[in-house]
């Protein structure tokens, strides 16, 4: 399709610092414009992102950081008026009510606004909360609604609150950025785990993580990720912090197998890996993930991936795990996620999308 002109509001291209959409955005982003099309994306300067920076600005998008502020947002919403795909995300974090029904507005004749939502399930539970909502009354004015997963459960629940048309569009992986390397004995451990603390999640990490080490006294485990400084953890777990883009793939090639612990709402919709998922598989890990509707959608249990459903069942699948095996499932997810679950196959989907929904759009003009 031709080359179209995408202005993109979310938290920060440049950082993933408290950012775990980061490397959702530049995976989809850079490759839409390796297919032609041309990205600016608006972020804050927020949260301390800007100190965190894990990349450059990329030679594949123009990076807008604007300053916290209601002029500033107004500012670039202007400068964002006459893109072909006006799109804003969810979680920017700083004037998101303002975002949203700023995009709407700054849509010209002939384009369209997307609200590209990374985090489905928690947006859809504060819908459903409050008759108030400010984004409810919205959601029928844009002219798509995407996800990055919940299937079937998520694209109901969009429509029932008046969505046009609303399509997940998969985490995935970005080959060019997360891939096999060499191992760092910084990160040498049995089971590793990558996630900040947030409330949504931490009984799950309690679960699945925190219990687990604890059945498991004799190996050794890893918890990066911000918020878990001061929280309680067995004597065989050590904690990391934030853990830099730059060294995902030390870390999941180091670990006998990684694992991924998805968060109560995406546990709940199902059909939402983790980018950590595809990021994982991607170096020839092994993950061990928490059971969730739709898992075999992506990657074939005890073949490509391990699954449990509780602490138990993750310190059970370790003590039956070697070095050997571990490497056999990390291949295979390797093989299968390259085949079919990477960002180039996500931007061509899209692509389709887009073109059908201006085919249909002019066959009804």
């Amino acid at each position: 399709m031709k080359g179209l002109d995408i202005s993109f509001f979310g938290s920060s291209l440049v950082s993933a610092y408290w950012n775990g959409a980061a490397t959702y955005y530049r995976g989809m982003l850079r490759a839409l414009a390796e297919r032609g099309h041309r990205i600016t994306f608006y972020e804050p300067d927020a949260y301390d992102r800007q100190k965190h920076r894990d990349i450059d600005d990329p030679p594949w998008a123009r990076v807008v950081v604007y300053p916290p502020t209601e002029t500033a947002v107004q500012r670039a919403l202007a400068e964002a008026r006459g893109a072909d795909l006006v799109v804003k995300a969810s979680g920017v974090g700083v004037f998101d009510a303002l975002l949203e029904r700023g995009v709407l507005e700054a849509r010209a004749p002939g384009a369209r606004a997307i609200y590209w939502d990374v985090d489905a399930p928690a947006t859809l539970d504060r819908v459903e909360a409050d008759p108030h909502d400010r984004f409810r009354p919205l959601i029928p004015a844009y002219d798509l609604v995407l996800t990055y997963g919940g299937g079937v459960p998520v694209t109901r629940a969009y429509e029932a609150f008046g969505a046009r048309r609303c399509v997940p569009i998969y985490n995935a992986l970005d080959p060019t950025t997360h891939h096999p390397s060499a191992p760092d004995p910084r990160f040498a451990c049995e089971l590793a785990f990558l996630g900040n603390r947030l409330p949504d999640r931490e009984a799950r990490v309690e679960e699945f993580f925190l219990r687990a080490a604890s059945l498991a006294p004799e190996r050794r485990f890893l918890l990066g990720g911000n918020g878990w400084h001061d929280k309680p953890l067995p004597a065989n777990v050590r904690a990391l912090g934030h853990v830099y883009t730059r060294d995902h793939n030390a870390l999941n090639v180091t670990a006998m197998a990684v694992l991924n612990i998805n968060r109560d709402s995406m546990a709940r919709y199902g059909f939402s890996p983790a980018t950590r998922v595809f990021e994982a598989a991607g170096a020839g890990a092994c993950v061990i993930t928490d059971a969730f509707a739709g898992v075999e959608q992506f990657l074939e249990p005890d073949r490509e991936i391990l699954v449990a459903h509780d602490g138990a069942e993750v310190a059970s699948q370790l003590a039956r795990l070697s070095p050997e095996r571990a490497r056999e499932i990390g291949e295979a997810a390797r093989r299968r996620v390259l085949s079919q679950h990477t960002y180039a196959h996500r931007a061509a989907e899209l692509e389709a999308l887009l073109e059908g929904a201006a085919e249909l759009e002019g066959a009804v003009a």
